[in-house]
């Protein structure tokens, strides 16, 4: 991890030291005013604390101390383990600006110094400092690309490797119900989902929008998402956003989101906008882009979850339709800079990414529906970052929906032909997805919605389903057979395998193939000794071990008899 340094420092307990937060820096005196004597109250964590766990402080005062806490307040720390040095950016969390919160995640165990200082407007500081020590933890950790093997992904403290299995859910703060959240996600994380796509900020009529004229706002559910305080939260195209005033309750039912998803171990992939071109949900238009107030909303979101290892940014969904390429650089770059844990981030667009090379960027998001974004699109995809000179993992985070049918995609015929986007089907491009060496992020039918009909689902809309929806549970025989190999160390070699069959393999140690025809062989090298077979049923999960296969005797093994849809073999020297 990458931490600002002291420019100037002699101990923590010096009169006078320096820091400094990107390029803004900040000079604190050692005052000997004390909180009382201005009226706030610093409240510090008392608890043992573990690596990656959140420590969490607050400033409470009796009394409103500005006008607009959110602009005339601020809460900053300092924390120092070792050599490392650490700035935090607090956050109000009360309307009226009489609590302020502060939190931190430790990313090592040992020792910590800190300091916090709050003041309001250009008041003098008022501090207080103090220690505490942070055990070792056997959490996961944040998700970071793996530096050994940067195609894939590697929990930070675990060390184990994540199997990207991720599904959309955008409208998941629609909910009024906060228990209906909580069985969405006990249910995705039954179904082994391991990360979701949330808006923050997202406002919408109904599902005719996208063809889904079932999801509709009801008294369980709204589109209107409100991240701002509004003059008007209920009108679509004019909710009048205050820009420099948060809307705290909002902020804090996704606070609960975000902690629920981390006990249920699910990370979180915060969207800032969905649909920004889209009615009242972009209250800064081209004309004010970038300004001190939407930095203001990317740095309120920094504050309030960084210190969470269950999170992930995305700067904006189809940034292209409401936004530029600069604009993303520089929301980027600020993110990057704003979270002190750095988190991986991108941005969601199209079938292109301009931003390969971005420093800011950790993972390259897609959008290429049906068979354009199936095996080869994800293997140019490679290709391409290779040739950037900077290789990170590939994901297709949208290919087209379960049951979806509006007129785009990938031509006319998934439009067009019955189950052309079915749970099959989609299960199908995943497998091409996966075994290209990328990644994929789906979504579950909508088409029994919210508010009518038969009032469950809401699927890849809202993240609700039921029993009568089925298609996630073939992703997770996915996850079953890559997790049987160690599929990091594995590169696709489609030359190994009949044509029109995909293989990933580690040569002449394993190989995973996913067999689409009536017969499936593998070439072997000769001198590579003998090698275990599974076979495995991508539709069922069932398993079978195979006699093994001595590669000696003619440099391949085949399966002997013929087969009917689709199947999946894994080959390991033994």
């Amino acid at each position: 991890m990458t931490r600002t340094k002291l420019l100037q420092v002699d101990s923590i307990d010096h009169y006078l030291f320096r820091f400094t937060v990107k390029t803004v820096t900040l000079v604190i005196a050692w005052a000997s005013v004390t909180a009382s004597a201005q009226s706030i109250r610093f409240q510090l964590p008392t608890a043992p604390i573990s690596q990656f766990d959140v420590w969490e402080s607050s400033v409470t005062s009796k009394k409103s101390l500005t006008d607009n806490p959110f602009v005339g307040a601020s809460l900053h720390a300092i924390f120092v383990v070792g050599t490392d040095t650490i700035p935090v950016e607090g956050f109000c969390d009360s309307p009226d600006g009489r609590l302020f919160r502060l939190r931190f995640m430790p990313l090592r165990a040992g020792q910590y110094s800190y300091v916090l200082s709050f003041s309001v407007a250009k008041g003098k500081p008022q501090l207080t400092r103090g220690q505490f020590t942070v055990a070792a933890s056997t959490r996961p950790g944040p998700l970071r690309v793996d530096s050994q093997h940067p195609w894939h992904f590697v929990r930070e403290g675990s060390g184990e490797h994540f199997f990207w299995n991720s599904t959309t859910t955008y409208w998941l703060m629609g909910w009024k119900d906060e228990r209906i959240i909580q069985q969405a996600l006990d249910r995705l994380a039954r179904l082994r989902i391991n990360r979701i796509r949330v808006a923050i900020n997202a406002r919408q009529d109904d599902g005719k929008r996208w063809a889904e004229p079932l999801v509709k706002a009801s008294e369980q559910f709204t589109f209107k998402l409100n991240p701002w305080v509004a003059r008007q939260p209920d009108d679509l195209d004019n909710p009048g956003f205050d820009v420099t005033r948060f809307n705290v309750a909002h902020w804090q039912k996704l606070d609960r989101l975000v902690q629920y998803a981390r006990q249920k171990g699910i990370i979180v992939s915060l969207i800032f906008y969905v649909d920004g071109l889209e009615h009242g949900c972009d209250p800064f238009k081209k004309a004010t882009m970038g300004n001190a107030d939407e930095q203001r909303y990317y740095r309120y979101a920094a504050a309030r979850y960084s210190a969470y290892d269950n999170i992930m940014w995305d700067i904006a969904n189809e940034y292209h339709l409401f936004r530029n390429e600069a604009w993303v650089e520089k929301m980027g770059t600020l993110l990057k800079q704003a979270d002190p844990a750095k988190h991986l981030i991108s941005v969601h667009g199209k079938a292109d990414f301009p931003f390969r090379k971005s420093p800011w960027v950790d993972v390259v998001l897609y959008q290429s529906w049906d068979e354009c974004g199936g095996y080869q699109f994800m293997t140019d995809c490679r290709q391409k970052q290779m040739e950037a000179g900077r290789i990170m993992p590939q994901v297709n985070e949208e290919y087209g929906y379960e049951d979806h049918y509006p007129v785009w995609g990938c031509g006319p015929t998934a439009t067009k032909v019955p189950n052309g986007r079915s749970a099959d089907n989609r299960r199908r491009l995943a497998w091409e997805i996966y075994m290209a060496g990328g990644y994929q992020s789906t979504g579950e039918r909508a088409n029994e919605g919210t508010g009518a009909g038969h009032d469950t689902g809401g699927g890849w809309i809202n993240g609700r389903g039921d029993s009568t929806m089925t298609m996630l549970t073939g992703y997770g025989y996915i996850m079953d057979s890559f997790q049987q190999v160690t599929y990091w160390q594995m590169e696709p070699h489609n030359e190994l395998t009949n044509y029109g069959n995909l293989c990933l393999a580690e040569p002449g140690q394993q190989y995973l193939v996913y067999s689409r025809l009536t017969d499936c062989r593998v070439a072997l090298p000769r001198t590579s000794g003998t090698y275990s077979v599974l076979m495995l049923n991508p539709r069922t999960g069932e398993q079978h071990p195979l006699p093994d296969c001595d590669a000696s005797a003619n440099g391949a093994w085949q399966y002997p008899k013929s087969l009917v849809d689709d199947w999946v073999f894994i080959l390991k020297k033994k």
